[in-house]
Parts: structure tokens; C-alpha cells; sequence
């Protein structure tokens, strides 16, 4: 380096915002990653991972562009990048040993004193082979950081470089053997998963139930970019968030695919819905994609992002709806790519279709929609109304987590006391921010009878309202002649 003297100056390239923390909707997104770019290696696999930013995922999974084939990387960039919400859980289900295909002894130029070995390669297990043939037309295999170098270039290609000095040098082509990773091989079972009836092991959204053992963190939205589009795979996910360890509800965030086997105009979109079964109180249905700049996202990972967001804002308490809040988009966009312009009217079809859209209106570009996928079919609010639902939820699972140390407590007048006091005050602190219009618990003579009681069985009744999103605001306008009367002050 030259020698300095004085003041001098650099830049270093921006930094991602500091994510938020938020776990009421801790996302849990099941997907596919490319663990050949990780730096923790290939054996990140069916193994829920509590992330709080973008580098630790990364890390831990690797990233690519190529979203169709590695949907985690979908979400990781919204989730950091877009929105800046922590933490989640995310879980690979895309396995090297089994997701894969052999290149045997390929024959590679070398130009520049480089091979392009194109994406999706293994270069960090004993599979990956650099060989030439000499004069007897033999085999002789080169070393690894005497011979060449082998890295990723920012696209995840697999380049090798030959060291000057060494065997490579000089040599035209090269014989090639490794193993590349084959992300189409995954398939909705794999997404679903299962348990092994032989080894207890869990995979895919089985893992679910996992989240809270592990990380002691309630499953708040569960999402599958691109995979949530197959209606087997929607099914599990809204089990799951019906169920988790039988105690804990939350809800599925899914997409209604919008390509030609699906729904590529919004006309088709309620259709294909309600054809499969995209009708639980606990779905949150969305159609079609967005895009910001050349990344085109699935809507419901922008939405998860979007809802994380929205909670931080309130104490971590999900009684805000989504809907009208700002979406990290410039258009919306079919499968093909072509836009799907909607209007206030198209828009306002899909929502009375129990389907989340996104509308370019006052303010940009903003989440629509504030139905669950029960809608229209139920009109009860607490099932129609996400924010409604949400609460109920979120309400449901702090009764759980709250009063789980007084299992197995006497049942006495001091327990239920106890029950009732401090759950109502916790009603009252909920009232008083706006988070609910009311709320009371009560133990009633009607609903434990001496036989429950006996058996160790007690029942409270917890009444709760929280508020509806005001979907519709309408000024009625009047004509009143009574104000001609100012036309005479003037002469007065």
C-alpha cells in the first residue's frame, strides 16, 4: 500500500435494516434451500431453525435467486430484506443424499484457466472428482488447493480455477465427477412429511409441533411459498394450524395458484377455491403474485411480512388487520408474468370471496382484504374476520401458557380466584388499548358439574369482542335548506 498522510474516507455497501422482533405471529415456513451454498454444510435437513436475520439464514441455508427451486430463499429475502421482521422458523426439506444425481466423468474445457460447472453443484464432499488422462490414458486425480480452486461465483456456479504451478496448468480439458443437487426432485410429500414408524423421526409440517418443545415459541402464520398452491399441501398446513400439540391454534397463509391450471384471471379465483376446499377459518387465502422490481413474490409471503409488521406496531398484539397497510410491490402479476390490473371492484370481488388481493390505490400499493377463507360460507365474526380470528387465537393460547403451572393445583376457591382475577385483568389492559371492546372470564355453575368437579375438571367461560376491521365507512349527505336562512344575514 502507498504511503498516507492525512484524512481519508470509505464506504462499505449498505446494511440490512435491523430486523424487529415479533414472535405473536411467528411465521413458520416449510420449503426447499440450496444447503450445497450454506456454510453449515449439507446436513441442515428436516431440522426447524429459529432465525432472527438474514445472515444467520443464510448460513445456515444458503441463498439463491432461483426461487422456484429454493422457495426458502422466497421468504428469507422478504421477511429481512422487505420487511425487516425476526424472528421465524424456517424447515428444509430438500435432502442432498436423497434429491440428487451423479455426473460421472465429464469432460469440461477450460477457458481462461476456469470451468463453469453451472449451478446446483456439491464441491465440499469426497463425490467431487478433478481428473485428467495421461499419455497411457490413464486416470490422475489433481489435489484440491494444489492443482485447483473450486468456489461459488455470486450466481451459485460451481467454478474451478487452476493454480498456476500446478498438474491443471496448461491442460485444455479436464474429466469432471460430482454431485449435483436436484431441487425438482422434491415433491408435495416431502413438504407434507410424515413421521418414520421405525425411528419417531419427523419431517415436513409434521415439524410443526416441534416449535414449541424446541424454541418455547407459539406457531403464529405457517406458510409453503409455491408449495401452499397444492391443495394436498394447503390441507396439512390448515390441520396443523387447527392443531398444534393438541393445545395451540394459529393460521395457514396460502395461495391460490395463478396459472392456467389454476387461476390466471381474477374471475376464476373463487372458483378454484371453494373447488379445493380453500374454506377453513383458519386459511388465509391470497391471489395472485406481486413483484418489486425483476423478484416476483407469492402474496402470502409478502403478507406474513406484512402481518409481522403490523403486530410490532401494536404491543406484539394482532387485533389490526393487514388490509390497506403497504405491500413492498410495484404490480401484480400472473404466473406467466403478465399484470393482473384490479381494480377497487375486482378487488372488492375477491375479498367478498374470502380472498386477499392487493390493490394499487390511495397510499400505493396496500394489502385488500380482511377474510378468512370461511367466508362467505360462515358469517360467524369470529371465523370471517382475520384480525378477529387472529385474537381469538393469540387469546386462546395465552390461557394455555398462562394458567399451564396451576395443572395439577388444588381445585379450590383460592385457584379459581386466581384464574379469574388476573385473566381479567388482562382483559381489562386489552379493553383499555383498544385491543378488544370487552372481555371477563367466569366460572358458572352451569358448565362444572359435581361430576366434572370430582374428576378434576374445571371449566371457564372467557367472553371476549375483539373489534371488527371498518371495512365499510359511508357519509350520508343531505341537502339542508335551513341554511338558506345565511343568504338573509347579509341585509340584517
Amino acid at each position: 500500500m502507498a504511503f498516507r498522510h492525512g484524512v481519508y474516507k470509505q464506504e462499505v455497501p449498505t446494511s440490512l435494516t435491523a430486523p424487529v422482533q415479533t414472535d405473536t405471529g411467528l411465521p413458520v415456513i416449510i420449503g426447499t434451500a440450496p444447503l450445497h451454498l450454506a456454510e453449515g454444510g449439507l446436513s441442515n435437513v428436516n431440522k426447524p431453525q429459529l432465525i432472527y436475520n438474514y445472515n444467520e439464514a443464510v448460513s445456515l441455508f444458503g441463498y439463491s435467486d432461483d426461487w422456484d427451486n429454493y422457495t426458502l430463499c422466497e421468504f428469507i429475502y422478504s421477511q429481512f430484506a422487505l420487511f425487516a421482521m425476526s424472528p421465524c422458523v424456517l424447515i428444509n426439506v430438500l435432502d442432498p443424499s436423497r434429491h440428487k444425481e451423479a455426473v460421472s466423468s465429464r469432460e469440461y474445457e477450460i477457458a481462461g484457466g476456469e470451468v463453469n460447472l453451472g449451478a446446483n453443484v456439491v464441491i465440499n464432499d469426497e463425490s467431487f472428482v478433478v481428473a485428467t488422462l495421461n499419455d497411457e490414458s490413464e486416470r490422475v486425480i489433481h489435489t484440491l488447493g494444489r492443482d485447483y480452486s473450486v468456489a461459488y461465483d455470486a450466481s451459485g456456479n460451481a467454478i474451478l480455477t487452476v493454480i498456476e504451478g500446478g498438474a491443471l496448468e496448461g491442460k485444455s480439458s479436464v474429466l469432471m465427477s460430482f454431485t449435483k443437487i436436484k431441487p425438482n426432485a422434491v415433491t408435495a410429500s416431502d413438504i407434507i412429511g410424515g413421521v418414520d414408524a421405525t425411528t419417531g423421526v419427523y419431517t415436513g409440517l409434521e415439524l410443526v409441533g416441534s416449535v414449541f418443545p424446541r424454541f418455547r415459541l407459539v406457531p403464529g402464520l405457517i406458510g409453503a411459498p409455491k408449495w401452499s398452491c397444492i391443495p394436498e399441501v394447503a390441507a396439512v398446513m390448515r390441520a396443523k394450524a387447527e392443531n398444534i400439540n393438541g393445545l395451540f391454534t394459529a393460521q395457514a397463509v396460502v395461495d391460490i395458484p395463478c396459472d392456467s391450471a389454476g387461476a390466471d384471471v381474477y374471475t376464476e379465483a373463487p372458483e378454484w377455491k371453494n373447488r379445493n376446499n380453500y374454506t377453513a377459518e383458519r386459511e388465509i387465502v391470497c391471489w395472485p403474485k406481486v413483484k418489486l422490481g425483476d423478484k416476483t413474490y407469492h402474496l402470502s409471503t409478502q403478507l406474513i411480512g406484512l402481518m409481522n409488521q403490523v403486530d410490532s406496531g401494536n404491543e406484539d398484539i394482532p387485533y389490526e388487520s393487514p388490509s390497506n397497510k403497504a405491500l413492498q410491490m410495484d404490480s401484480c402479476v400472473v404466473a406467466s408474468g403478465r399484470e393482473a390490473d384490479l381494480g377497487l371492484e375486482q378487488a372488492n370481488y375477491l375479498n367478498g370471496q374470502g380472498i386477499v388481493t392487493a390493490l394499487n390505490w390511495t397510499g400505493g400499493w396496500r394489502a385488500w382484504g380482511n377474510r378468512t377463507g370461511a367466508y362467505p360460507a360462515s358469517t360467524d365474526a369470529k371465523d370471517m374476520m382475520i384480525p378477529v380470528r387472529r385474537m381469538f387465537d393469540w387469546i386462546g393460547n395465552r390461557f394455555i401458557l398462562k394458567f399451564w403451572e396451576k395443572v395439577d393445583d388444588p381445585a379450590n376457591t383460592r385457584l379459581i380466584r386466581t384464574v379469574i382475577n388476573s385473566f381479567n385483568v388482562e382483559m381489562n389492559g386489552l379493553a383499555a388499548m383498544g385491543a378488544i371492546l370487552g372481555g371477563r372470564i367466569e366460572f358458572l355453575s352451569t358448565e362444572n358439574t359435581s361430576a366434572d368437579l370430582l374428576d378434576g375438571k374445571l371449566r371457564f367461560h372467557i367472553y371476549i369482542t375483539p373489534p371488527s376491521p371498518a371495512e365499510e365507512i359511508t357519509g350520508i349527505f343531505e341537502f339542508d335548506p335551513e341554511y338558506l336562512d345565511v343568504l338573509f344575514s347579509a341585509v340584517r
